[in-house]
């Protein structure tokens, strides 16, 4: 029997080692499933959202460094698939992206589900292809599989339904992927302009992102060598937390006053593998130093003075060997007995576990940290339970943590953990859930029973959307539309067929969360914590506290004076630190 299309697809998906397709199938995907089916080198993954699908897949090409793959049929099916390819595309995460379409026949003709995949994907993808007959589709898919690989990001091909019916054939182009790692260092003459301003700088502040992975070692040298504080990135943490003698913490929305003071108060900052997008915290009146692979990055955040492109463990190899040891280490002294200072805040906010139905939320992710496996994955979700994972999870060296951190989306941590669960089966995944994230994506707790993953899913169930609650305090609104009605998360779990438990008491989270970690299906740990609980950002603006004020006094005057109580009594260390 003749091979078809479908097949063709198929096999060389396979070929590319990529193991699995996260779809919800159907009309124009069919053939595509069938083929699938026949194939027992690959698996369908039954997702109950295509956004799920594109999540997970992005996830598990984040994990393993492999293509991840996702399918969506035509119309709606496509549609639902873009903001998780949106996510990964600026996630940096090589996705496949199958876009089934309508007969070829109907192009053109507002035919019933008709959408243009050419224009609906260009915005997050780096290869984007409509094949329609059977020569393209293999020498199409090639390309897409290589672009991903090569340039870390989305490609994707459309695939009518009657072309996935049709005979394959051969082309001669390749059928494989080649693999793209290579090492790059700048120019001799550039290291040296670099490491002249270096060694003639005393107070030097290193600022790490995403980019570091993979030079650990190196960065701790460099740190040594110059005596510089060590500031990074939420999503650069995981790889420079650990075996850090130098950190200070993470800078941004959610970091803390150590980080953003090292940055501001040194002479020159070196920016090592970020692409960091919160300008406002970056110095303005220093010396600014970055290191980047993607070329087109280096100074559009900031009035950058040396821009390098390299690999971060190439380039500081380097450069290593053209620096002098400083021997002055106050600057580095002085950032560290703030950084420890501040460490003391943080441990101050969780010895309060809060009260019934009322716990607070940075003593939970504090025992999360404590109870989870060395070499766990956390997904966490945007919003307040991204500020908690940011300063209350640490680095071990074995630990990821996935999140929307670029696209900023909600409702991300529940699909990034199937993608993570299937692609790293022998490791714990924890998914870190606000109850609007989880809100946004409960039938997929259905895809976690169907394919029975042992996913932990810690709900931070503070009844409101938390952050967009602070926003508006900050700029003087009275928070307005949210609030959240929710069911009992536990109860809905149980429906599904999984264990679920709601924690009311905070002296129970603690049990609760060992039992649940030690169960060996998947949990719904629902916790009730405060919804009057504030992030402040590093550095507080007058501004901000003004806006705080007004809004404070407007919920008075509307009648929500206990509200303002509670936010006051909930957070009387945040705002002495304001005042």
């Amino acid at each position: 029997m003749a091979k078809k299309v479908a097949q063709q697809l198929v096999e060389t998906l396979v070929e590319a080692g990529i193991k699995r397709i996260y779809a919800v199938t159907g009309d124009s995907l069919n053939e595509v499933n069938e083929a699938v089916r026949q194939n027992k080198e690959i698996q369908w993954i039954h997702v109950r959202h295509e956004e799920t699908g594109a999540y997970a897949a992005g996830a598990e090409a984040q994990l393993t460094g492999q293509p991840g793959c996702c399918a969506g049929s035509s119309g709606p099916g496509h549609v639902h698939l873009l903001n998780g390819l949106y996510d990964a595309h600026r996630s940096g995460a090589p996705v496949v992206a199958i876009a089934s379409t309508i007969p070829t026949c109907e192009f053109g003709t507002e035919y019933f589900q008709e959408t243009n995949t050419i224009k609906l994907f260009n915005d997050c993808s780096y290869y984007n292809e409509l094949a329609t007959t059977p020569t393209q589709l293999p020498r199409m898919l090639q390309a897409a599989i290589q672009t991903a690989t090569s340039r870390k990001g989305v490609s994707v091909i459309g695939l009518p339904g009657d072309l996935a019916k049709k005979e394959a054939v051969g082309v001669g182009s390749s059928v494989h992927t080649y693999p793209v790692d290579s090492s790059v260092c700048p120019a001799l003459e550039d290291l040296k302009l670099l490491a002249d301003l270096l060694n003639r700088s005393r107070r030097i502040t290193l600022f790490c992102g995403i980019g570091c992975r993979g030079a650990h070692a190196e960065v701790m040298e460099l740190s040594k060598q110059l005596n510089a504080p060590v500031a990074y990135t939420f999503k650069g943490k995981m790889e420079i937390q650990y075996d850090n003698p130098n950190e200070v913490g993470m800078t941004g929305l959610l970091g803390m006053p150590s980080g953003y003071y090292s940055m501001h108060e040194a002479d020159v900052l070196v920016m090592l593998g970020t692409d960091f997008p919160y300008s406002a915290f970056l110095p303005k009146d220093i010396k600014i130093v970055q290191i980047d692979i993607k070329p087109e990055r280096l100074g559009r955040r900031a009035k950058v003075d040396i821009g390098l492109c390299g690999d971060i463990k190439t380039t500081i190899q380097a450069l290593l060997m053209l620096l002098k040891p400083k021997t002055d280490n106050t600057f580095l002294r002085k950032q560290l007995k703030h950084y420890e200072e501040v460490k003391r805040d943080l441990a101050d906010y969780i010895q309060n576990k809060g009260k019934e139905n009322e716990i607070h939320p940075e003593y939970v992710m504090a025992e999360i940290d404590k109870l989870a496996d060395n070499d766990a994955i956390f997904t966490v979700d945007t919003g307040m339970t991204c500020v908690w994972g940011a300063r209350y999870l640490h680095a071990t060296g074995k630990r990821h943590m996935l999140g929307s951190f670029n696209h900023g989306s909600m409702a991300n941590a529940l699909p990034q953990s199937i993608g993570a669960a299937l692609a790293c089966p022998e490791r714990q995944v924890i998914a870190l859930c606000g109850d609007g994230g989880l809100s946004m994506t409960l039938g997929d707790l259905q895809t976690i029973v169907q394919y029975r993953l042992p996913i932990k899913v810690v709900v931070f169930n503070n009844r409101s959307l938390g952050m967009v609650k602070l926003e508006m305090e900050v700029d003087g609104l009275p928070d307005w539309q949210t609030d959240m009605l929710n069911p009992d998360f536990a109860q809905v779990a149980e429906a599904m067929g999984m264990k679920g438990v709601t924690v009311h008491n905070p002296e129970h989270v603690s049990s609760a969360l060992m039992q649940a970690f030690e169960h060996s299906g998947p949990v719904v740990v629902n916790i009730m914590t405060d919804p009057n609980a504030l992030a402040m950002p590093p550095k507080v603006e007058f501004s901000q506290m003004v806006g705080f004020a007004k809004s404070m006094y407007k919920l008075v005057l509307s009648g929500r004076s206990q509200e303002v109580v509670d936010t006051v009594q909930a957070n009387l260390k945040h705002l002495k630190e304001m005042l």
